[in-house]
């Protein structure tokens, strides 16, 4: 069963044929300005299975020096995915409609993490990036 997602207002929709994985939630202060939150909550996808049903020509870039950047729903500002040298590699977790099928295994840069945060006891956590898994 395909997995399905959208942004808050309704215009962008996606769906992805395959399953997610290596879930993790970012905390570095580049990610807390970008999805106005203590953290960012995204997947990694295969790109092959990534694909847009509605509202591909409203979508907003911004994009690092590296290659990287995010898309967004340039009507309600909807941090949709992450891309990487044009392909979409990674969706947030939010904007999944119903339950993704994945855990967050990691927890990266809680070493920058904001002061008010507190990580729970338990979750595997890195101060900066961990090793991708192999």
């Amino acid at each position: 069963m395909a997995i399905t997602g959208g942004c808050f207002c309704g215009l962008v929709r996606y769906e992805i044929s395959g399953k997610l994985h290596d879930a993790r939630s970012c905390h570095c202060s580049r990610c807390r300005k970008a999805f106005s939150s203590q953290a960012s909550a995204y997947a990694l996808v295969d790109a092959g299975e990534f694909r847009w049903l509605s509202g591909e020509d409203t979508l907003s870039s911004f994009l690092s020096g590296h290659g990287f950047g995010l898309q967004f729903c340039s009507k309600c500002g909807s941090t949709l995915c992450g891309v990487f040298e044009g392909a979409v590699h990674g969706v947030t977790l939010g904007c999944i409609d119903g339950d993704p099928d994945v855990e967050i295994g990691r927890h990266i840069f809680v070493g920058s993490k904001a002061s008010w945060e507190v990580i729970p006891d338990g979750v595997t956590t890195f101060s900066e990036n961990s090793p991708e898994p192999e």
